[in-house]
């Protein structure tokens, strides 16, 4: 059975610090893997999922993430005129026409759960996803990461949060959970905590950027306190949520490239590089031919990559 997941929201208010100056006039999101932005890539997979609202949560300095998903109509003209229909349909196809692109302001930097809350006006009754873009997903072999949580909410009920395991040393930053499993895939979440020291962490599944949330979280959401950082958390939400229904730790079928730090990002374009037909395998010679005149990799090197792209 095919499910879909109506409404996705995107919490993209953040100011891309670790890629200045890059991002000092372009938002993160827009940085490129290959030929697409980030944003794009989030965006395409919530319509695989089924979506047809997706909602922008920005901040005042973010217009360039309106306009990616707003017509050109200079640059269509332009590409009409000169024959290139192949690049029209490109820029065409930026946003299905079924697809309506909602964009909500986020005024001051108060943390994801508040951001999430911001969103509240344009997210329908419902289950509802949230795709955090600088969480990259790749699933070679099958459906995206959204698409497969949304099956999982569909047959199970409650609410479904991607995880998959931290090293214990990193666990302080991300939102951590224990549980009981379902299958080899799924668990049953018995509590969640907001980045635990490694010494107290429960486990070491840690939340990674995609929720399928009941609407339930809103209310939550509007009770919920500052936590840790200063800021709402939304994992103290979950938190709350958990007391009245069922929530799921799903582990996803493919590869996380964390693109908020450069080592992801950059795992994350070769990656995507070497699957492209028209430049994968002239990439792959000059890989190759670079890591031959490098020499060994020194094991100090293999260790400091460890843990930034990581799959089932």
């Amino acid at each position: 059975m095919t499910v879909r997941l109506r409404t996705v929201v995107f919490p993209v208010a953040g100011l891309g610090t670790r890629f200045l100056p890059a991002t000092k006039a372009v938002p993160k999101e827009l940085l490129p893997i290959m030929d697409r932005p980030l944003i794009q890539w989030a965006a395409d997979e919530a319509i695989a999922a089924g979506a047809d609202t997706l909602v922008f949560v920005v901040n005042r300095n973010k217009r360039a993430i309106n306009d990616h998903f707003d017509m050109a109509f200079e640059l269509e003209a332009r590409l009409e005129s000169s024959g290139k229909t192949e690049h029209l349909r490109m820029v065409r196809e930026t946003l299905p026409a079924h697809v309506r692109p909602v964009f909500v302001l986020q005024p001051e930097a108060r943390g994801l759960g508040h951001a999430v809350l911001c969103a509240r006006p344009a997210v329908a009754s419902g289950p509802f996803g949230i795709i955090l873009p600088d969480d990259f997903i790749l699933n070679r072999d099958g459906p995206g990461a959204l698409a497969q949580m949304a099956q999982v909410q569909a047959e199970h009920g409650g609410s479904v949060i991607a995880v998959e395991p931290v090293e214990w040393k990193d666990t302080s930053r991300y939102g951590i959970v224990s549980g009981t499993p379902v299958d080899s895939q799924l668990m049953k979440i018995d509590s969640i905590v907001e980045k635990p020291r490694p010494d107290v962490a429960p486990s070491n599944l840690g939340v990674v950027g995609r929720y399928v949330l009941d609407h339930r979280i809103f209310d939550l959401l509007e009770n919920t306190k500052p936590g840790a950082g200063g800021e709402i958390q939304l994992t103290d939400a979950i938190a709350a949520l958990l007391t009245e229904q069922d929530a799921f730790a799903y582990r996803f079928d493919g590869v996380r490239y964390d693109c908020g730090n450069k080592l992801g990002f950059v795992q994350a374009t070769l990656r995507c590089a070497l699957d492209d037909e028209e430049i994968g395998a002239d990439l792959r010679r000059t890989l190759e031919g670079w890591l031959r005149a490098a020499g060994p990799e020194p094991a100090s090197a293999r260790k400091a990559s460890d843990g930034v792209a990581t799959q089932r």
